[in-house]
């Protein structure tokens, strides 16, 4: 299948590592020039450099910039580093690490804060600094406008011990669903990609603080994880890239407001 995403330009945040960069790599593959952001700038640099050799394309196919996702005036220069670096933007990827684990009364005020920060409020703050940029990639002779969200299963089905993260990634599917309907008569999609559990940093981290938690080792929490999915196994992070690349590529055109699981079976609702 031709995907018709050579030279066009995207921003994926959050892809130092993890499903984020699988997805920049992925996209890199496809003849995407791609702009990855970080708050580490040794980090981000040293992946740039990675990807480009790993995806087999010239170094200034990869733009690194150092963005907390949470600043908005960052998030803002970032964008707008990126137009004037490629000349244009077709895609947006919205990503941000997941919240700590714990119980209701575990958290603070200031805990639901940061989580609202980390996850809603970055993917808001992407799209507002994107869209004037995507609606005139939507309007040129060669359209193509995507904003996809990366959220998580808890956004759908709600884990125990992720109060943070089901919280606050549900609030992005109510923006993604709301946004499609305004953006849609432009030719913008708006999707979002609910990964589950997926062989990454973000999840060797969560099983060991899981086990610290219930008195049990990694290898436990990863079983009963895998147990969960149809498929009986964690995912591997190039098939959550290769969804995600799907979504924001031509072929796609037609599919917008979706919220895609990506999770080998995980999520037990019929809908």
């Amino acid at each position: 299948m031709h995907l018709g995403l050579e030279n066009r330009v995207a921003f994926v945040a959050g892809a130092s590592s993890g499903l984020g960069r699988a997805t920049a790599r992925a996209l890199l593959t496809e003849g995407c020039r791609v702009a990855i952001c970080s708050r580490s700038s040794e980090r981000i640099q040293c992946a740039a450099m990675d990807l480009a050799q790993e995806a087999g394309v010239p170094d200034d196919h990869v733009l690194p910039l150092v963005c907390d996702v949470t600043q908005e005036e960052r998030v803002r220069t970032a964008i707008d580093r990126t137009v004037d670096h490629f000349g244009g933007l077709n895609i947006l990827i919205t990503n941000a690490g997941g919240p700590p684990t714990g119980t209701v009364l575990e958290f603070s005020a200031d805990d639901w804060r940061a989580a609202l920060e980390l996850n809603l409020m970055s993917t808001i703050n992407l799209t507002r600094a994107a869209l004037p940029h995507l609606k005139q990639a939507a309007a040129s002779t060669r359209p193509l406008a995507r904003i996809l969200m990366i959220t998580s299963i808890s956004a759908k089905q709600p884990v125990a011990g992720l109060y943070l993260s089901n919280v606050s990634r549900a609030g992005v599917q109510g923006f993604a669903k709301s946004l499609s309907e305004e953006v849609g008569a432009e030719g913008i999609t708006v999707n979002t990609i609910l990964p589950g559990y997926t062989r990454t940093d973000r999840l060797a981290h969560l099983s060991e603080a899981l086990a610290e938690r219930r008195g049990v080792s990694e290898d436990e929490i990863e079983a009963g994880w895998a147990n969960q999915a149809a498929l009986r196994r964690v995912g591997r992070e190039e098939e959550f890239a290769a969804a995600a690349v799907f979504l924001v590529s031509e072929p796609a055109a037609y599919i917008t407001g979706v919220a895609l699981p990506v999770d080998g079976g995980a999520i037990k609702g019929l809908l």
